[in-house]
């Protein structure tokens, strides 16, 4: 069995330890065989170590505590068999739930199956007596997720132009209470919005969500494994669930949610034929009270509104919110550079230098940036917007007596300057002092440097001595003075740079 990552490890047993849902459905939100997810899950129980506790620990501690060099203890052989036919019986009666008919089982069996499996050998009988039969819900399991097929348009009130809002929406698979949410588009951001405020309407959190294939979620679902989004994939360890998006072409993995979908299309997005909205915020305050008055409709042969069924047999089993709303954060993967720090949309963030060379992962909201090194977070930043900006942290420096021994250092690019002449040298010194850290402007004197091996360094030394003059020190600006030859013009007109400081020198305006 090949090494995890430790993002995947501490993933399986949130999941698993936290979420309480199967092996399989685990297997299926995080794209490994659910004999490894087994194998990790039982590793861990071994331990008898705190969930919280090893969160916290470094990666190789716990690889350790998972790995030691002994066998795992045989399992039990001898298990009574669920009754499934008493539970397929039993379970379409309300208020009746696999949890109530595993605890009486147990009492029966205190060596019997875990809930997982219990559920498992349910499954396998249903499927056997009727492939094609209505499925079961278990109360706060599943979230089911997809868009309206029919739009709201609105009008932008600048430019008058007619746009088309997208409607999220949402279902609980037990109750079948719904949730509506207009946005902008399908987009990223707005999709991982809709889910918060879906969270939020419902006081609670599902513990497995059931897309559709969208883009916003999944990047592939083919018969090789899952690949979900990794902003989707972070909302969803923040809210503690799994991911189990509909099978392609299997209508019957999402029919509840297609039902939903064509509820709130007759009762709700109807109602808005004949009206003109302005902006996607009110056509959400136009939907608000329609979805309170779709969710309280009597439902046939129930005789129970979808809101009655969620708060008297489902919304105890959500999971709680967690204390801090999850922000939505971009994620991208970057190099640190020679100058310890890593470039995020034109902008620079700065880690602890010995972590040079290395890759780290970046995630960034309007606001914050932190940046990850294997799983761990090193830095912190406020995001900047102006390009070029820096954010540079003291203690991601060397120390001044570490710094002859990196691989650049000021004292190297002095030399290196002085090689070419004198002129280099001193604007090297001036852009080291210059800088509030040397590390800073490693690169861009680096890059000035380099010119010498197309122009030589006559020609580099005098374009330096008239940059110097004229306070240019950008790469570009270099560039164009050593393409045009402009310090020729200061070697060819010597009055106008040396003695043009002079208090009594008559300006263009005496001749005039």
């Amino acid at each position: 069995m090949g090494r995890l990552s430790m993002k995947k490890i501490k993933e399986i047993l949130k999941l698993r330890f936290i979420t309480d849902i199967s092996f399989r459905q685990i297997s299926r939100a995080v794209n490994v065989p659910r004999a490894t997810v087994s194998d990790y899950c039982k590793r861990f129980e071994i331990t008898k170590q705190p969930l919280d506790e090893i969160l916290k620990m470094d990666e190789e501690i716990i690889y350790q505590l998972l790995f030691p060099e002994k066998k795992l203890p045989n399992t039990h052989k001898d298990r009574p068999l669920p009754d499934v036919a008493t539970i397929h019986k039993e379970i379409p009666k309300k208020g009746v739930t696999f949890e109530l008919l595993w605890i009486e089982y147990k009492e029966q069996h205190p060596n019997g199956y875990g809930l997982s499996q219990f559920k498992e050998y349910y499954y396998k009988f249903k499927n056997k007596i009727d492939p094609t039969m209505r499925q079961t819900y278990i109360p706060g399991h599943q979230m089911f997720v997809d868009y309206s097929g029919l739009t709201v348009p609105y009008h932008d009130s600048q430019t008058g132009e007619v746009l088309k809002s997208q409607i999220f929406v949402t279902v609980l698979g037990h109750s079948g209470c719904v949730f509506v949410h207009a946005t902008p588009s399908q987009k990223q951001e707005y999709f991982i919005k809709s889910h918060i405020l879906a969270y939020e309407f419902y006081e609670g959190v599902a513990k497995v969500m059931v897309p559709d294939n969208l883009k916003s979620a999944i990047i592939s679902h083919t018969k090789q494994g899952i690949i979900v989004n990794e902003s989707y994939a972070e909302l969803c360890r923040h809210y503690n669930c799994a991911v189990e998006p509909a099978r392609p072409k299997k209508p019957q993995d999402k029919g509840i949610v297609e039902q939903a979908v064509q509820g709130i299309q007759r009762w709700i997005l109807a109602v808005f034929r004949n009206r003109t909205f302005f902006s996607v915020d009110e056509i959400n305050q136009a939907i608000a009270p329609l979805i309170d008055k779709y969710n309280h409709r009597t439902i046939k042969f129930i005789g129970l509104s979808r809101y009655e069924l969620f708060e008297q047999e489902e919304k105890q089993y959500l999971q709680p919110l967690p204390a801090n709303r999850h922000i939505y954060k971009e994620i991208k993967i970057a190099t640190v550079d020679i100058s310890y720090h890593v470039q995020l949309l034109k902008c620079f963030y700065s880690v602890p230098y010995k972590l040079l060379k290395e890759k780290v992962e970046i995630k960034y909201s309007t606001t914050l940036v932190e940046i990850y090194h294997k799983s761990k977070l090193i830095a912190t930043h406020p995001r900047l917007h102006k390009v070029n900006d820096r954010s540079t942290l003291k203690e991601h420096m060397p120390k001044n007596h570490e710094m002859q021994h990196e691989k650049m250092n000021p004292g190297r690019l002095l030399n290196w300057a002085a090689s070419i002449g004198s002129n280099a040298e001193a604007f090297v010194q001036k852009r080291l002092d210059d800088a509030d850290y040397p590390v800073n402007v490693y690169k861009s004197i680096i890059a000035v440097l380099h010119k010498a091996k197309m122009y030589g360094n006559m020609e580099l030394d005098m374009a330096l001595g008239y940059a110097s003059s004229i306070n240019a020190t950008t790469v570009k600006s270099i560039e164009s003075i050593l393409s045009k030859k402009l310090y020729m013009q200061a070697i060819n007109n010597p009055v106008n740079t040396v003695h043009n400081d002079h208090e009594n020198l008559r300006g263009p305006e005496y001749y005039q």
